[in-house]
């Protein structure tokens, strides 16, 4: 969730806290340069797109790169175009076809995802079956991206700067609003018509035009956190497509920004009190009451912060509770990871700020010499405006700010407030939330962790009976999301559905 409140629907699968069913050709991946298109019959003005020869060329480190072009408008494709950075793994063994993997976000890139951490995303099994392939959604990064700034200190304001006020107040959201509102004016000034349309529906078919392009009949598609709702409106639209398509951290597409914000603000404050009860049994742990009374003082320290923000002593920018709350998130996706999560409690403690930016740092992309290294943040923020609908009502905003502090005493306040978003954003919503059944679609497998903090449990259970070839995975434990790091019950029910089709008879309950 990134810095002002906006509904966190999904959040990149890949935290990996970087603290320092279709038949193709079966020929040797070296010989297979440029692709094959399907060749299927679309509208004239889109044949250009879909029967487009994708040339790769060695990239990276032994990766093929390429790039494709797709409609600025879906709507109008004489309107211009845009580029799609894809990137991808070849199969080492007997090729089934091409896996599109989103990691998630809005905003994360599927490109960096797959060059960095290929191992992380897929298995060997799917790497010798697939091409494993990795694309930047349009407005993502290596894509045609939204802009938003010119000089770095620009985001760090929008990030890191505390408003005036008491969180709520009148003062408090006046300056909300009007940071949104000139943020948004100048993500359309840099960016220009591209920032209307970044919406999920357009991705979607940027999908399905590559999946033609790549010279696969249907779609193999692995997504993670966002990258599932990204998934069910390909399945909604493009049903007779879909070729095996997994869904790890599911997101309701019907949930409503309140709903959505109070079931991860109850999934964020289970995580923390299984973090704090393992926390008691750790030699480093920098709490030492009850659960409860424990929760009680991670709130008393959040409110300090607003009170009596820390000062970093390497550049001088100020800790406060939204920059804290960034840097608790981060480690809580992970229980490999609440070591950090200790260490952060245990320093800022103390009075030291800088372990606390680093992580925020981390989650935002932002580099040690104050550059980004993406668009993340921007693209989070433009795709979720456009996928989103609010009307920006005070009265409201302050009752529901009410039942979040009782559904999620610690963490409800910091997840309140995000009507100061979108409403003022400068392009109009396009995406409504309603429930994606994907009538006629192919079988797809829904993934749930029991204790995900990002997208709970209850999102994947809904989808799976929701979708009407949808069937769930249950994996029983912490984390976001659960294929490839977890156990093999759910590894093995992945694999065996990309490879030989196999969809498990019921939940596996792994």
């Amino acid at each position: 969730m990134k810095r002002r409140m906006l509904v966190a629907v999904a959040i990149a699968a890949a935290v990996l806290l970087p603290l320092s069913g279709c038949v193709s050709w079966f020929l040797p991946p070296t010989s297979r340069s440029t692709s094959t298109p399907t060749g299927e019959e679309v509208a004239a003005d889109l044949k250009p797109y879909y029967s487009q020869v994708l040339s790769w060329k060695s990239c990276e480190t032994g990766m093929q790169c390429s790039t494709a072009k797709a409609p600025l408008d879906w709507s109008n494709p004489g309107a211009g175009d845009i580029e799609l950075a894809l990137i991808r793994k070849t199969a080492t063994g007997t090729r089934l076809g091409s896996l599109l993997v989103n990691p998630g976000g809005p905003g994360g890139s599927g490109y960096d995802f797959i060059r960095d951490s290929v191992d992380y995303a897929t298995d060997a099994r799917l790497q010798s079956s697939f091409d494993i392939v990795g694309f930047d959604p349009r407005g993502v990064n290596h894509s045609t991206p939204v802009t938003c700034y010119k000089d770095p200190a620009e985001l760090d304001s929008y990030l890191y700067d505390i408003y005036p006020g008491v969180p709520g107040n009148d003062e408090w959201l006046a300056a909300a609003n009007d940071t949104m509102k000139k943020f948004g004016e100048r993500c359309l000034e840099l960016t220009g018509p591209l920032l209307a349309n970044v919406d999920t529906p357009s991705a979607a078919r940027d999908l399905d035009m590559l999946r033609a392009a790549l010279g696969d009949t249907t779609l193999n598609y692995l997504g993670y956190s966002y990258g599932t709702l990204l998934g069910q409106v390909y399945a909604e639209l493009f049903p007779s497509k879909t070729g095996r398509l997994v869904l790890d951290g599911a997101v309701d597409p019907a949930a409503s920004d309140f709903d959505g914000t109070a079931t991860q603000a109850k999934g964020f404050e289970s995580a923390l009190k299984a973090f704090l009860t393992d926390c008691g049994s750790q030699k480093d742990c920098p709490f030492s009451g009850t659960v409860d009374q424990d929760l009680l003082d991670i709130r008393a320290l959040l409110d300090n912060l607003d009170a009596s923000p820390l000062r970093n002593a390497d550049d001088g920018r100020q800790l406060g509770s939204a920059a804290m709350f960034t840097a608790i998130i981060l480690p809580l996706y992970n229980a490999d990871n609440w070591v950090y999560l200790r260490q952060l409690f245990t320093l800022v403690k103390q009075g030291d700020a800088a372990y606390a930016f680093q992580l925020a740092d981390s989650y935002n992309g932002r580099n040690p010499d104050g550059s980004y290294a993406d668009n993340q943040t921007e693209a989070f923020i433009s795709i979720n405006c456009l996928d989103a609908h609010g009307d920006g009502n005070v009265d409201e905003m302050r009752a529901e700010a009410a039942k979040l502090k009782l559904i999620a005493p610690v963490f409800g306040p910091q997840m309140s407030w995000g009507g100061t978003g979108c409403p003022n954003w400068p392009v109009p919503a396009k995406r409504d939330r309603v429930p994606i059944v994907a009538a006629g679609s192919a079988d797809i497998l829904v993934v749930g962790t029991t204790n995900d903090p990002a997208t709970p449990y209850s999102w994947a259970q809904t989808v799976a009976s929701t979708l009407e070839n949808g069937h769930l995975i249950t994996y029983t434990g912490e984390g976001h999301t659960a294929y490839n790091k977890s156990n093999s019950c759910v590894n093995d029910a992945v694999d065996d559905y990309f490879v030989k089709g196999t969809v498990p008879a019921t939940d596996p309950q792994c």
